[in-house]
């Protein structure tokens, strides 16, 4: 899976280790309430969540120039989502989410691509798993295209690789004033000298920074 999503990586320096927040860092762990966690289960998409990961990547975006997003991908095929506004303490934290990866679909033409881009990621609804899901990223006109970034991530042997997305996000509102999440990503790498693009759709959950334990 993370080959997949990461493509092929270079090997990193010293000066460019993996960003840590929260006491979340690469080759560590954490674990989520188990209680918490199995009270929202039945309500999400994801099964059999593991409420103890491991994280495997690291992965960051640069918004702007005073925030960012960390994932912290794991074993569980999923990653927790950083949102940092500032700086990187725990003060700066604006919003952690939990997703986990549903399914990756390879894109295999310029025309299958530009298709996507145009109209496949960003929609003003979908239904998806039987669920009605809103667009949250809403533009200035009636297109909304999807919000381009580019992602810098790190692996336990030292290795680093970029790629760049395209992506949007969608929720839908559960029982309690909850929401669930669902994010549509167009990727794009270069890959042996050749573009190499798919769309990966993941779907999450908010998390509370307390009902994390850092080992």
């Amino acid at each position: 899976m993370f080959e997949r999503l990461f493509g092929k990586r270079q090997a990193t320096t010293e000066q460019e280790r993996a960003p840590e927040v929260m006491g979340l860092h690469l080759g560590g762990s954490f674990s989520l309430d188990e209680l918490k966690l199995r009270l929202i289960e039945p309500e999400v998409i994801p099964e059999g969540m593991a409420s103890h990961q491991i994280i495997q990547a690291v992965g960051e975006v640069k918004l702007d120039a005073n925030s960012r997003v960390l994932r912290f991908y794991t074993d569980d095929d999923a990653f927790l989502q950083v949102l940092l506004d500032g700086g990187g303490s725990e003060s700066d934290i604006r919003d952690v989410k939990l997703w986990y990866f549903y399914e990756t679909k390879g894109v295999g033409s310029d025309a299958d691509w530009n298709q996507l881009l145009a109209a496949g990621i960003s929609q003003p609804k979908l239904t998806f798993e039987d669920r009605e899901w809103q667009r949250v990223w809403e533009g200035t006109g009636d297109a909304s295209p999807p919000v381009a970034m580019t992602e810098t991530t790190w692996n336990a042997e030292g290795n680093t690789s970029s790629t760049d997305q395209f992506a949007m996000l969608y929720e839908r509102e559960m029982a309690h004033q909850r929401f669930e999440y669902l994010m549509q990503v167009g990727e794009e790498r270069l890959v042996d000298n050749r573009l190499d693009r798919c769309l990966v759709i993941s779907t999450g959950f908010d998390i509370e920074p307390a009902d994390l334990t850092f080992i």
